[in-house]
């Protein structure tokens, strides 16, 4: 492809929507005309008097051989222009928009709730600018480590640029709905589940994730006019082939720093023991029987069970 190409694809900058003729997607949210509909309502009123009024009077004129053809057609085409006010007529919920489409031509969007009336022969879209939320599909992903997991996250976001949601996309919400999914396993395959070095994972920095989800899913639906609010996960777990292997080696992972701290609490008793013993003089211990007391010592405090002393009744030296 040419340089001049890569910029441009039928006068369009690169990057923005083209339609099948090469022609530019106009996808771009801008006002479109709109007046207080029960103004609108009084004026339709008031031409359809006029109207009425002017086809009696031609009527009578013609019947009085008087002409009056200009009051019936006067008449009748205020009568038809009447109609067509109020076919421009709409009522627009809060939390809807109105896309205006005149003949296929995109000419704004209404956004002001309550009656409206807008540009008479023109078709009108509604697009729901509330708050959506949904929850993606369990899915089964490996994560960065290679480990199947099952995830799960819900997603909360609303449209932005009805026109982008409206031309841009074929389905909003389908798409979102995919591009959710294809960020989170984007997101899952990206970091481990859990391991034991300094590093972001799935279970420990769950706010991390979070936040890298919802840029993800930001980036892939700002195209299609759609803002992402939140997004959150909201089920994580091992998949069941391996989760009763990766629930023993969290135990193991457990136990043993359930002993390291056991048996650091240990040497520091024994090791105050045997300091008030020799500094406040009440028994002068050689090495051999200093090694003796610290096994017996660490015995005592570090089994799991209860032990039974055997209490020397004799002299302590043989």
């Amino acid at each position: 492809m040419s340089e001049a190409q890569d910029e441009s694809v039928g006068g369009a900058p690169a990057g923005t929507p083209v339609g099948h003729e090469g022609t530019r997607v106009d996808a771009t949210e801008r006002r479109a005309w709109s007046i207080d509909g029960f103004a609108g309502l009084v004026i339709f009123l008031a031409v359809l008097g006029v109207g009425v009024w002017l086809i009696i009077i031609g009527t009578i004129a013609a019947a009085e051989g008087e002409g009056g053809i200009g009051q019936l057609v006067g008449g009748s085409l205020l009568v038809v222009l009447a109609c067509v006010m109020l076919a421009s007529l709409t009522v627009i919920a809060p939390g809807h928009t109105k896309v205006v489409q005149f003949f296929g031509r995109y000419i704004g969007t209404v956004r002001k709730p309550g009656l409206r009336m807008t540009v008479p022969l023109a078709t009108r879209k509604n697009v729901s600018v509330r708050v959506h939320n949904f929850e993606t599909s369990d899915l089964k992903v490996n994560d960065f480590d290679g480990n199947p997991i099952n995830i799960a996250a819900i997603v909360v976001w609303q449209v932005a640029d009805t026109a982008r949601a409206t031309f841009s996309v074929e389905d909003y919400e389908d798409f979102v709905a995919v591009q959710a999914e294809s960020a989170l396993r984007h997101v899952a395959m990206s970091h481990p589940y859990d391991n034991d070095a300094r590093e972001v994972t799935l279970r420990g920095d769950t706010d991390v994730i979070n936040a890298e989800l919802a840029r993800e899913v930001a980036e892939r639906i700002t195209l299609a006019g759609l803002e992402v609010i939140e997004v959150r996960i909201s089920s994580l777990a091992y998949s069941p082939e391996i989760a009763q292997a990766m629930l023993q080696r969290q135990q193991a992972s457990a136990i043993i720093a359930a002993r390291e701290k056991i048996v650091d609490g240990a040497v520091g008793m024994v090791e105050g023991a045997l300091t008030r013993l020799e500094g406040q003089g009440i028994v002068d211990l050689d090495d051999e029987r200093r090694a003796s007391m610290v096994s017996n010592l660490l015995v005592v405090l570090c089994s799991e069970r209860g032990t039974t002393p055997v209490v020397n009744a004799g002299s302590l030296y043989s």
